[in-house]
């Protein structure tokens, strides 16, 4: 079993580059199940059903998001939906709407996706990322799953990463936009990455225009963030290789072109 899970989906430059790239890596990869992060897909700030229905076209399976999927309030009739694939993190607290994980069959055998966030410097208030897991862990088993765990710091998704090893195929991180070099199997089995990156506009701070950025620290003033435009764009995924038991290898894919 092949799966590309891709980084944060940033806007139209995210959007575009996964329908330039992805039909192809489809075939270059013999690509099985593909996992996307779109909570940044519209404009950098939530998603459009526009968008999504579009996006679904491109050959994504499942859908995860994170904390900026609340922006757009026409997206939770979509997270509502029990037939489509797209999911807000399981541990908001117990009535928030949504479901936080999506099962699915590949190649005879069922896989489950889940959502999580973390804690520390994004949404403390938060159910624990650790114990939901546990709890949804519980529920059945599956021949693999994977955790997109949406978080800030690289302690709490290492924490995890660890807490999880050998209990799951892969916890991915995403949320900071930035690729990390430790793409790895844990001791006991599970594939791990800090955060795999995101897809959008590479002349920007995470997919913001720059000087806009820049303008914020210099003078502490609030302003609007714009998704930054321009020629080279960034994609970012990593590719999961599974045998007959669990993932035996992951490796990060990074292209950068022009659109």
């Amino acid at each position: 079993m092949n799966i590309l899970f891709i980084g944060d989906i940033n806007g139209r430059p995210g959007r575009s580059a996964v329908k330039q790239l992805l039909p192809d890596l489809v075939n270059e990869y013999n690509l099985d199940l593909v996992v996307a992060n779109i909570e940044n897909a519209s404009a950098g700030n939530g998603l459009t059903v526009d968008n999504y229905e579009d996006l679904k076209k491109t050959g994504i399976d499942v859908f995860t998001s994170g904390n900026h999927i609340w922006d757009r309030k026409e997206a939770i009739p979509l997270l509502e939906n029990t037939k489509e694939p797209i999911m807000r993190p399981a541990n908001y607290p117990a009535g928030v709407p949504g479901k936080g994980f999506w099962d699915i069959r590949i190649k005879q055998q069922k896989v489950r996706i889940i959502n999580l966030m973390g804690r520390v410097f994004i949404k403390e208030d938060l159910d624990d990322p650790f114990k939901k897991a546990d709890e949804i862990l519980n529920d059945s088993k599956y021949f693999l799953t994977i955790i997109d765990f949406h978080a800030e710091t690289t302690s709490e998704k290492r924490a995890l990463g660890y807490y999880l090893d050998g209990k799951v195929g892969a916890v991915i991180g995403t949320h900071t936009h930035v690729p990390t070099a430790d793409a790895q199997i844990l001791p006991k089995g599970t594939a791990y990455i800090t955060d795999v990156g995101f897809v959008g506009p590479q002349e920007s701070i995470l997919g913001v225009t720059k000087e806009i950025v820049i303008d914020r620290f210099l003078t502490q003033m609030p302003n609007s963030f714009e998704t930054a435009s321009g020629p080279v764009t960034e994609f970012n995924a990593v590719l999961m290789k599974a045998d007959s038991e669990k993932i035996i290898s992951i490796e990060l894919v990074r292209k950068i072109f022009e659109l």
